[in-house]
């Protein structure tokens, strides 16, 4: 069988959906780092859409590492699949990459497209891990990279000794300012990118931190679509609708969003006529899908865990369990928000609770049980928070915490760990746990990465969590 390419292009069948604009007119105007499946159905996605009517925009694509993407999509001419799944799925080939570099074959290739007048836009997926931070959210200067990046900056390893030395050739070529945009699910994303990219800056050269703050802006940005991983099953239901290979198709669910804090330092593409959000209220966002959308999720997951569901589909499909999440979002959650300007949040909710039936949509319950002593604070504790101080109930809301803590303690008895930074206290935890609230809450509120101070000694919250966890373990 033959493979996918802009020669075969023509061949693609009808129903599948074909860049609307002539690929060789297509000019290089955003340069990505981080070109996993999220960027491919997310932000590439959105400049496809855009190309149609200014073709100055098209993407080079960074990988700080593996070979893995260039190789796929270089012999398909930056070409491939992405698949929407909803009531039914649809087909679209996405034309938006352009070029494909590995950072570590070539550095000053990056470097160069970094520099060059035609680039006005930089964007990155390359998740929390790939901007070096501290525990306390400044650039680490102790980190391998970072001190790498320092001593020979022409040949960077790190995202942001890339743009340090990308934004000094910009300034000395006199090239022109940048729009540097994070796409990554960090609360304040472009305030904590900026701030790393200022701080490398200033230990590297001060008149370069300085010119960086009047000439380069880091809006701040709110992403949402659900990405399942690329399958065999999904390659080969792809091979079968194009009648060709693709060597690395995409999936995503239906809805994709993107909002971007209105804020630019130079000329760049008219987001809006591709469906972006373009606002200057992204906080408001961001706070909507954190404690309504992730809030939600992570709900799910853990009381669909131990109620023996795999998937956000299949918990949905419990009647009682799904109504319990849908009045939570309603009543305990919706409370806590301001809807941003042009958003419904009832409208939000029951969007939310659709896309959770999604059939087609195989999200794993485990998966997003990952992590949940970074993900609780900010999506459900900082939501009791506010509801305490409201005079508001909690027992809904203390119902997921005590799930978490008894996914902990089912875990550790079963001699497994958690997927989660602090791993093997939560083992240690859930190992000395007698499925009582009395002996086992002291264990997990002497978590202090997890729960404030001002949580720990409020006596509504401990009963509320006290009678979540009793009563879970009872069953009720």
């Amino acid at each position: 069988m033959m493979f996918l390419s802009q020669a075969n292009l023509a061949q693609v069948p009808r129903e599948v959906k074909r860049p609307a604009y002539d690929r060789s007119t297509v000019g290089i105007g955003i340069v990505h780092f981080g070109p996993g499946a999220f960027h491919r159905v997310h932000q590439a996605w959105f400049v496809d859409r855009l190309l149609a009517s200014d073709p100055r925009w098209g993407i080079c694509e960074v990988s700080l590492r593996s070979t893995d993407v260039r190789d796929a999509l270089v012999p398909q001419d930056g070409l491939y699949t992405l698949a929407s799944l909803d009531e039914t799925t649809s087909y679209r080939i996405i034309g938006s990459l352009k070029q494909t570099m590995v950072a570590p074959e070539n550095p000053s290739s990056v470097l160069e497209q970094l520099s060059a007048p035609g680039t006005r836009v930089v964007t990155m997926t390359v998740t929390e891990k790939g901007y070096c931070l501290g525990p306390d959210g400044n650039l680490d200067l102790s980190h391998a990279d970072i001190r790498r990046d320092l001593s020979t900056p022409d040949s960077p390893v790190s995202l942001i000794g890339y743009l340090v030395e990308g934004l000094r050739r910009r300034r000395d070529s006199g090239a022109g300012p940048l729009t540097v945009i994070s796409c990554d699910n960090l609360v304040d994303n472009g305030t904590r990118l900026g701030r790393a990219v200022q701080q490398l800056a200033q230990v590297a050269d001060v008149n370069l931190a300085r010119w960086i703050e009047e000439k380069v802006a880091f809006p701040r940005t709110m992403v949402d679509s659900i990405t399942p991983a690329t399958t065999d099953d999904l390659r080969e239901r792809v091979a079968e609708v194009l009648g060709m290979t693709d060597r690395w198709p995409v999936q995503r669910e239906g809805f994709v969003q993107w909002v971007i804090e209105d804020r630019s330092a130079a000329e760049v593409p008219d987001w809006a006529s591709a469906g972006v959000i373009v606002t200057d209220d992204v906080g408001a966002y961001d706070r909507a899908k954190l404690r309504l959308l992730n809030g939600a999720h992570s709900s799910l997951a853990y009381l669909g865990l131990l109620a023996g569901h795999e998937t956000v589909a299949g918990a949905m499909g419990d009647v009682d369990l799904a109504a319990f999440v849908g009045t939570m979002m309603l009543r305990d959650i919706l409370p806590t928000i301001k809807a941003p300007r042009g958003l419904d949040l009832n409208d939000y909710v029951q969007a939310i609770l659709k896309r959770f039936r999604n059939p087609a949509i195989r999200h794993a319950l485990a998966q997003i049980a990952w992590d949940g002593s970074q993900k609780l604070p900010f999506r459900l504790l900082g939501t009791i928070q506010d509801n305490l101080e409201a005079g508001r109930p909690i027992d809904r809301l203390c119902v997921p915490i005590a799930a978490w803590m008894h996914f902990v303690r089912r875990k550790a008895a079963e001699g497994e760990q958690v997927v989660d930074p602090l791993a093997r206290r939560l083992f240690e935890i859930g190992k000395s746990c007698q499925n009582r609230a009395a002996p086992d809450l002291p264990l997990f509120l002497a978590l202090e990465q997890v729960f404030p101070a001002s949580l720990i000694g409020t006596e509504p919250f401990t009963s509320a969590l006290a009678r979540a966890y009793d009563g879970l373990a009872a069953g009720r």
